[in-house]
């Protein structure tokens, strides 16, 4: 994997630049669809490409461990063989799925005894073991083995956790460079920052992280329930000691307005269910705000949901029609929702890097933001 800056936008800390991995290059800053079990909810893989736009998607070690199971995907020749995503993808370990099972999983030193949401079957993962598992799955970018911690938490436990992540760390590099991937393409390992919502752990475990030398760095354990500006307060301090000439990959956020936010602090990947989630429910995203389509307001508006051309918008669609599905349960109803979210939020992340060529990022961010998250 080769990372290339292109900008630095002179007013932030934003910038953009080119991911490129063994199955395609990445314009960045991006947004990676969830697509936990190898598949983004109600969306075919080739509208993921045609009709969204996106370059990257994500899935999940845990869940594909269970279901299929990894031999299942790696005798069909990894996940872009099983599931006929052509561009790169990236696996989370499955750190912070094993941690919200909450009683039904024990962290230790050596690493976690869970049980299966599915059957309650027990299940042993270490750090060597997520390595081993994502090798099989065959992710271009693929994370270390974590422990994700919750807020709030004291500082004692904070830092008891970013110690075991280190030396869990520690142990998914060893593996990695002992191991290969089965399927004929190189994969990265992105280290996770840890450390709560305290500063001198964050700052201490950046600098573990950045010491590793890995091809892209990610910050964990934000977007958990903590207030914003405390994630923006993190997600500062920590962008500032790792390396400049590195991915930096923000886990699990957020909202269009967290995305922005992230970018001026200089994040460049990101990903979040909330636009797939969300829309499944009747939440859509726009530029002027979100509306919640199974209001009574839009009975009679024969608009599409962004008018704008500039902007993703499918217009075959009005509001009064999707509303109409939603109400009715038809299953269109949120697969319409679901290419409109993902649509705009991949014309955000073209806008945001259009804004970095042209240094207008801080002025732009600012104005969009005010926008965004207002209920229309």
């Amino acid at each position: 994997m080769k990372f290339e800056l292109i900008h630095h936008d002179h007013g932030t800390r934003a910038r953009a630049g080119t991911l490129l991995t063994d199955h395609g290059a990445i314009p960045s800053p991006f947004f990676m669809p969830v697509g936990t079990a190898g598949a983004v909810k109600a969306l075919h893989i080739k509208d993921l490409e045609q009709e969204i736009g996106a370059f990257i998607m994500l899935s999940n070690t845990y869940h594909l461990y269970l279901r299929p199971g990894t031999d299942i995907v790696a005798k069909a020749g990894g996940l872009h063989r099983f599931n006929g995503w052509t561009k790169p993808i990236l696996t989370d370990s499955g750190g912070y799925q094993i941690y919200s099972l909450g009683h039904m999983r024990k962290f230790t030193d050596d690493g976690v005894v869970f049980q299966s949401h599915i059957d309650g079957s027990r299940h042993v993962f270490t750090p060597e073991k997520a390595i081993d598992v994502q090798r099989l799955l065959g992710a271009d970018i693929i994370m270390a083995f974590d422990e994700c911690t919750p807020y709030p938490c004291d500082e004692t436990y904070a830092r008891k956790s970013m110690k075991r992540t280190h030396a869990w760390l520690d142990r998914c590099m060893a593996h990695f460079h002992h191991t290969e991937c089965q399927h004929g393409y190189r994969q990265s390992l992105f280290p996770i920052v840890q450390g709560s919502i305290y500063p001198s752990l964050r700052s201490e475990s950046a600098e573990y992280v950045a010491g590793m030398g890995a091809e892209g760095n990610a910050i964990g354990g934000l977007s958990v329930g903590e207030p914003a500006e405390m994630m923006y307060e993190m997600t500062s301090l920590v962008c500032e000691i790792l390396p400049t000439e590195k991915p930096r990959y923000l886990m699990g956020v957020g909202t269009p307005a967290n995305i922005l936010e992230g970018i001026a602090l200089g994040v460049d990947m990101f990903d979040c269910v909330m636009p797939t989630r969300n829309g499944r429910n009747g939440m859509l995203f726009t530029r002027d705000g979100i509306i919640n389509i199974r209001n009574e307001k839009w009975k009679e508006d024969f608009s599409p949901v962004e008018e704008d051309g500039e902007v993703f918008a499918d217009t075959l669609y009005s509001k009064a029609y999707l509303r109409h599905l939603f109400i009715s349960g038809e299953m269109l109803a949120p697969m319409i929702a679901t290419v409109h979210n993902l649509g705009f939020y991949m014309w955000l992340m073209r806008e945001a890097r259009h804004q970095i060529l042209a240094d207008n990022f801080g002025p732009w961010k600012s104005h969009m933001v005010k926008h965004l998250m207002q209920r229309l």
